[in-house]
């Protein structure tokens, strides 16, 4: 069962801000920490889509770190068409498949380098570069958080249709709890209320 207990403290030197600050709202310099403590059971589990989810500052990216450190994708945009960004073992096939199954399916676009993409435009690159890696589990961090809700829910509907159907296994961090709905995860680790579900057997875990 992945499990974690992290502790976070920050330690800022002393300066007239710092202790304006300190003084203004009372605080201790040696308390300004964080505790994040729970599991996320997904061992012997059937799933393809997970989600953590939490209002700002509530450990999502720390969680997903901790547990997940090893499988999140590091991007490198760097051509001038960002379809030779993509993982260079995959065909021109795979890479159109991918790309419009999750709404990316503007072909001028793939012409396009990723600096200029839109907001909407950039997340589904993102997100077809992420089923085509050759990954056990993707982590797609900060989901959504950039892009208006109508785009947010084609692109969970696109994603999570996508991996279910190549078996996949996909993260998503977010701090929008109305993808839950698009998304349909099959687990859900939400910070705010430092809970576990799994959506499959519709029950809560207790812990």
């Amino acid at each position: 069962m992945p499990s974690f207990d992290i502790v976070r403290e920050s330690k800022p030197k002393e300066s007239f801000r710092v202790s304006s600050v300190l003084n203004a709202f009372d605080l201790d310099i040696n308390k300004v920490k964080e505790h994040f403590k729970g599991s996320i059971d997904i061992e012997g589990r059937d799933w393809n889509v997970g989600l953590i989810v939490g209002g700002s500052g509530t450990g999502k990216s720390t969680i997903a770190n901790e547990v997940f450190g090893n499988h999140f994708i590091e991007y490198d945009y760097k051509h001038e068409a960002v379809i030779d960004d993509m993982p260079k073992e995959k065909g021109i096939k795979e890479i159109t498949k991918a790309f419009t199954s999750v709404g990316f399916a503007s072909p001028p676009s793939w012409l396009k380098p990723y600096s200029v993409l839109s907001n909407g435009e950039k997340m589904r690159c993102d997100l077809a570069n992420c089923i085509l890696q050759e990954r056990e589990i993707i982590i797609f961090d900060e989901f959504t958080s950039v892009v208006n809700r109508e785009v947010a829910k084609t692109g969970s509907y696109a994603i999570s249709k996508a991996v279910r159907k190549l078996n996949k296994k996909f993260i998503a961090v977010a701090c929008h709890s109305d993808i839950i709905d698009w998304l349909e995860p099959d687990w859900i680790y939400n910070t705010d209320e430092q809970r576990f579900f799994f959506a499959l057997e519709n029950t809560k875990d207790p812990k």
